[in-house]
């Protein structure tokens, strides 16, 4: 596959930092120089900018969506925006900075490919700066930025730089960032000037490394999933038993998202968890049959045998050894304002699943600031623990480092259904 191909896929990335960094202002310069901004929405920009009084564009407000956020001069929530170029498309998370809305992160960070933690030229690494690293570890992202932005506040001055990339290092050799798989790349910028965005600046004309586009541009995110094993959970079993069609009468089929790996005819599978065993014979995407399906497709897969599937089921090679369990350890989020209690029971949905859970015990819980482990007996809001689950039905799961499709899940109140909490599946019994 050559080289104009072979990045031709939706790229999810995140940005996160401390407050003022500049984020917002960087996703509106990603915008504006790709010229994915409207002409009316430039126009609406440009005329808020001059009530402010500046003189030049102000291009965080393409981002700031929320009144509220304007006023206070702060993002709240996460904001999705969504840029092409020639190459891909993209999908940006702009998360919010602050301790109070780490749930917030946590959720922007789960199914983001690649990470932009902004450092400020002036201030160096700070407390935030050190949280999102840990939270990006956490959710397995294996693709980091490390954006040293305002440089222009110092004069693009080389030294202060690297001494800010050194010791970003040696932190993330202190949390194991460096020792997890991840790739880290640093860049110096100026958002506000557009330096080292889409386009390279005479100013620093000492980084001979990539511009941030052109690491967007040149990931190719295949890599993190290519070894990854079948994963296919099973959400629908379809049986249209239509009188009139004679070909649809008996058909039976099996429907869901690939989680993981590649599926194609002829394949040996067994369905987990009955271990029973069969072959693809057909693989479809609507009325289009094809010769493999691949990982985040949703697909529709029939058997060369009669064999008992249901929803919640998962399609895995048959040489696999994946098991059910009914118990694991996981790193959890928090994310209800109400606090987690260790006596009552919950509702665990991992995947196309759900069983019923009991917290076995709360092992500890993470400072996010300090980044140290502490004794809890009940999680808050924002709260990051290591909790241990004993399961009323058997779910089929990977850890989460080995698969962030099967090794995540989400916790819910079996009164209110809503979703309280996030976990990563860090060992199984």
């Amino acid at each position: 596959m050559n080289d104009t191909n072979k990045n031709n896929t939706v790229l999810r990335f995140l940005t996160c930092g401390s407050v003022d960094d500049g984020k917002s202002t960087l996703i509106g310069r990603l915008l504006f120089d790709t010229k994915t901004i409207l002409t009316d929405t430039l126009s609406q920009i440009e005329k808020s900018s001059k009530k402010r009084g500046m003189s030049a564009i102000d291009l965080s407000l393409i981002t700031d969506g929320l009144q509220a956020e304007r006023e206070q001069g702060i993002t709240i929530d996460v904001a999705y925006r969504y840029f092409s170029t020639g190459t891909r498309k993209y999908i940006i998370a702009d998360a919010p900075g602050h301790e109070q809305y780490t749930r917030n992160m946590v959720t922007a960070a789960s199914t983001s490919q690649l990470a932009i933690i902004l450092i400020d030229a002036r201030k160096g690494i700070l407390t935030q700066t050190k949280r999102h690293s840990y939270l990006t570890k956490l959710v397995g992202i294996k693709h980091i930025v490390i954006a040293v932005n305002k440089m222009d506040l110092i004069d693009y001055d080389e030294s202060k730089y690297q001494s800010i990339c050194d010791d970003y290092k040696i932190f993330a050799s202190a949390i194991g960032l460096d020792q997890s798989g991840t790739n880290i790349q640093f860049i110096p910028m100026s958002a506000l000037n557009g330096d080292m965005i889409v386009d390279r600046n005479n100013f620093i004309n000492w980084y001979k490394g990539p511009t941030l586009l052109e690491v967007l541009e040149s990931l190719d995110t295949r890599e993190d999933i290519k070894e990854s094993a079948l994963r296919l959970p099973i959400q629908y079993v379809c049986r249209p038993r239509d009188s009139d069609n004679k070909e649809l009468h008996d058909f039976r089929a099996f429907m869901g998202r690939i989680e993981s790996g590649l599926l194609q005819i002829n394949d040996k599978i067994k369905v987990l968890p009955s271990n029973q065993e069969s072959t693809i014979k057909e693989i479809r995407i609507g009325d289009k049959i094809l010769k493999k399906g691949i990982f985040e497709e949703s697909v529709t897969v029939s058997l060369h045998d009669e064999i008992d599937v249901s929803r919640g089921d998962m399609l895995v090679h048959a040489n696999d050894n994946l098991t059910a369990t009914k118990g694991f350890t996981a790193k959890v989020c928090w994310l209800s304002e109400t606090n987690l209690s260790p006596n009552r029971t919950y509702l665990v949905m991992h995947t196309s699943r759900t069983s019923k859970a009991k917290i076995a015990s709360i092992n500890s819980k993470v400072n996010i600031n300090t980044l140290e482990l502490e004794e809890a007996i009940d999680l808050k809001t924002n709260d990051i623990a290591d909790v241990t689950f004993k399961l009323a039905q058997p779910l089929i799961v990977d850890k989460y480092a080995d698969n962030r499709g099967t090794g995540a899940f989400i916790i819910i109140d079996e009164s209110t259904f809503h979703t309280v909490g996030a976990g990563m599946i860090e060992s199984i019994d």
